[in-house]
C-alpha cells in the first residue's frame, strides 16, 4: 500500500538539470508590495513561500536561488508585513509572504495582512503552487493549519517544505513526519508529496528546483 504523502524522490538527470538552469539565472528583488495594486505584471510564473516566524524562510529562498542575502529575516518578529517578490531569470518570480503566527503584531495589522493574502491566493492567475514550510524539528502548528485552510478555500495547491532536517535525528523525524502526514491528510489542497531539506546542507534543494522547474 502506498504511504499518504511520501517524501519527495530524487529528480532523475533531465529535471535536475532543468532545475539547475532555471536557478542558474539571475536573482533580483523586485519589490515589496502592501496592497494589491502594486503586484508586479502577471507576465510570468510564480511560486510563493508562506511559513511561521524563524521557520527557515529566507535562508532557503537563498539557498535555492545561490544568493546569499537575497531575501532577508526581520530581527523583528512580525517587522515584515510585505509580500516580497523577487526575480528568477527571465521566466520565473519567487514570493516570500510575510511570516504567519507573530503573538506581538497588533490585531489591526495581522487583519490587514491576512485579507491581503487572501486577496493575493485568490486572486493571482499565474500562482502555480504555494509551498509552506514547516520546521523539522516541530511538526505543523495551528497557525500552520490555519494557512493551509486559507489554501485550501483559495484553491491553491500548496506542497509542505519540511526545514532543518539536519537538526532532527533520524530516531524523531519519523514521529514529526507521521504528524505532518496525518494534519495533511484533512486538506484537500495539500500536494501529495513531502519535500526534506536543509538550507545549510543543501539537502533536498536540488529537489525543490527539480519540482519547481517542473511546474511550468
Amino acid at each position: 500500500m502506498q504511504m499518504s504523502f511520501p517524501l519527495a524522490e530524487q529528480p532523475d538527470e533531465i529535471m535536475t538539470e532543468k532545475g539547475r538552469k532555471l536557478f542558474a539565472g539571475e536573482s533580483t528583488f523586485v519589490k515589496g508590495v502592501v496592497a494589491m495594486s502594486g503586484l508586479p505584471d502577471a507576465d510570468r510564473m510564480e511560486v510563493c513561500f508562506a511559513g511561521r516566524s524563524n521557520v527557515g524562510k529566507s535562508s532557503l529562498i537563498n539557498a535555492l536561488t545561490g544568493t546569499k542575502g537575497l531575501a532577508r529575516a526581520s530581527n523583528t518578529p512580525g517587522r515584515t508585513q510585505e509580500i516580497n517578490y523577487f526575480t528568477q531569470g527571465p521566466e520565473l518570480y519567487l514570493v516570500d509572504l510575510p511570516g504567519y503566527g507573530y503573538a506581538n503584531a497588533p490585531l489591526p495589522v495581522v487583519e490587514k495582512w491576512q485579507r491581503l493574502l487572501k486577496q493575493y491566493l485568490s486572486g493571482r492567475q499565474t500562482l502555480r503552487r504555494a509551498f509552506v514550510l514547516i520546521d523539522s524539528r516541530h511538526g505543523i502548528k495551528k497557525v500552520d493549519a490555519e494557512i493551509m485552510k486559507l489554501l485550501d478555500s483559495s484553491a491553491v495547491t500548496f506542497q509542505v517544505v519540511m526545514t532543518k532536517a539536519d537538526k532532527v535525528k533520524e530516531k524523531d523525524r519519523a514521529a514529526v513526519l507521521s504528524q505532518v502526514r496525518e494534519a495533511l491528510s484533512k486538506h484537500p489542497a495539500a500536494y501529495p508529496e513531502i519535500v526534506l531539506t536543509s538550507s545549510e546542507k543543501g539537502d533536498g534543494i536540488p529537489t525543490l528546483r527539480a519540482i519547481i522547474a517542473g511546474l511550468e
